[in-house]
């Protein structure tokens, strides 16, 4: 017997793959783009163009022909054109029928046309399966590569076709998210629309409170001061002002964080179970706390800015330089006594500022998705629910040691007002207070058995069923 003889070709020649052809319409920066990153993960890609011999400049490695040719070489085509030019499309349909077409067009407002841009092409090519997606996605990302984990969205009335789609963004490093018919176009293109939605609600309280503590305190101490006193101290209202509302709206804001979770406790504590949804309100501020912590951070930051920047403001030096003039001028000295108790107070005051401040960027950078991915659950809960709720206790002590001299002075209270970090320390001190009645361990052990699944009544379809039983 003959041995069995056996060819040899070079390794990774002989059974390489032919790369699969996609197709692009339109050369523009997203269509650019695309192409590049599609060369770079693998693929062949055609362009689609008006003008072949005079479209521009591509990525090196792809073809440009005309869309009749384009669109019969691949039967994946991406339509980066604007809806205004979609009217080409109806002319290749003979070309088209049987392929897929990607509608990665995107509206400059809300409500532009009566229908969506994917079902507009999907009449205009009824052969064609038209998938929507990918339009959250922006030339800059996909020339910088910022693609890896990023979610994008499709859908469409053919399941092979979103497959095919979900497979190619699968291999960008792209995370598919089916949103299921194409009777969700117009839900997917009003997503690269919106403007910071998670942002809204924190930075409008944010906004209010500003304004209204800004307007109290101007009134309480510049206009108090020319009306009462007949003086003139509206240059304070730069520093010295801004310098007391940051403060008041940081820390309101930071007790607003954790005033939701310590109302949802109370909340199953009176339901006696987990699984009944909270109240709209209630759930839409839950998801909104970490951008409200995020809000008050920025605050804090300006606070300890403002804070630095006082001893070198013309009025303080000019006050400070009066001061010995005077006295120079008199021949005088004013008696100055070390006060222990005013030393201890400032010390403190000082040292729960420091404090609370280096909590609070604690807490900010574990809320960044490179930190806290690191970090496990427990580690990322004991950070942000025992260290945050730490520092909201440290600057509410912050609050109360800077007027603890102060809250029963008859001068403290101009036109019978109160100041305004009495105002500000309500709202945290009612957090600590019920967040000390949750740790009581009665309370405690009765919210950690229902969060653990037990219920102190039965649910009524449980109750049904027995009385069914029984009778």
């Amino acid at each position: 017997m003959k041995p069995e003889s056996v060819s040899l070709h070079p390794l990774g020649t002989a059974a390489a793959p032919v790369p699969e052809l996609l197709c692009i319409f339109g050369t523009g920066d997203l269509g650019r783009s695309l192409g590049l990153r599609l060369l770079q993960s693998g693929y062949r890609v055609v362009y689609g163009s008006r003008r072949p011999h005079s479209c521009g400049p591509l990525p090196e490695g792809a073809q440009v022909m005309s869309h009749a040719a384009a669109a019969q070489s691949a039967s994946l085509i991406f339509v980066c054109v604007h809806r205004e030019h979609y009217e080409f499309l109806e002319t290749l349909a003979p070309h088209l029928e049987g392929k897929v077409l990607v509608d990665l067009s995107n509206n400059l407002r809300k409500g532009m046309y009566p229908e969506a841009n994917a079902a507009y092409l999907q009449r205009l090519v009824p052969g064609a399966a038209v998938v929507k997606g990918l339009n959250t996605l922006s030339a800059w990302a996909l020339q910088n590569g910022l693609l890896a984990g990023k979610q994008v969205y499709l859908c469409g009335n053919s399941a092979e076709a979103k497959q095919a789609v979900a497979e190619m963004a699968t291999k960008l490093g792209l995370t598919v998210l089916d949103r299921g018919s194409l009777s969700a176009a117009r839900e997917l293109e009003d997503f690269p629309l919106r403007l910071f939605p998670e942002w809204r609600l924190p930075l409008s309280v944010a906004l209010g409170l500003t304004a209204f503590f800004f307007f109290y305190l101007l009134i309480r101490d510049v206009i108090y001061a020319a009306v009462e006193q007949e003086k003139d101290i509206s240059y304070r209202i730069m520093i010295s002002l801004a310098n007391k509302v940051f403060p008041i709206v940081s820390l309101i804001m930071l007790s607003l964080c954790y005033l939701p979770g310590v109302i949802a406790a109370f909340l199953q504590l009176y339901r006696g179970t987990k699984y009944r949804r909270f109240p709209d309100w209630l759930d839409r501020w839950m998801l909104c706390r970490k951008q409200m912590g995020l809000v008050a951070l920025g605050l804090a930051f300006l606070h300890a800015i403002y804070t630095f920047i006082i001893p070198i403001r013309y009025a303080v030096r000019h006050k400070l330089i009066s001061r010995v003039v005077d006295e120079m001028k008199n021949n005088k000295t004013t008696p100055f006594y070390f006060d222990d108790t005013e030393a201890w107070g400032t010390d403190s005051f000082y040292v729960l500022g420091i404090l609370g401040f280096f909590l609070y960027v604690l807490l900010g950078l574990t809320s960044l998705p490179s930190v806290g991915g690191a970090l496990s659950w427990r580690e990322f809960s004991f950070i942000q629910s025992k260290l945050g709720h730490l520092t909201l206790c440290i600057c509410t002590a912050h609050g109360y040691i800077y007027g603890w001299n102060k809250f029963l002075r008859p001068s403290t209270y101009k036109w019978y007002t109160p100041p305004g970090y009495m105002l500000c320390l309500i709202v945290p001190s009612v957090v600590l207070v019920l967040k000390t009645l949750l740790l009581l361990p009665c309370v405690d052990r009765t919210l950690t058995r229902i969060r653990q699944g037990w219920e102190r009544t039965k649910p009524r379809e449980e109750m049904g069923m027995n009385k069914a039983t029984n009778l």
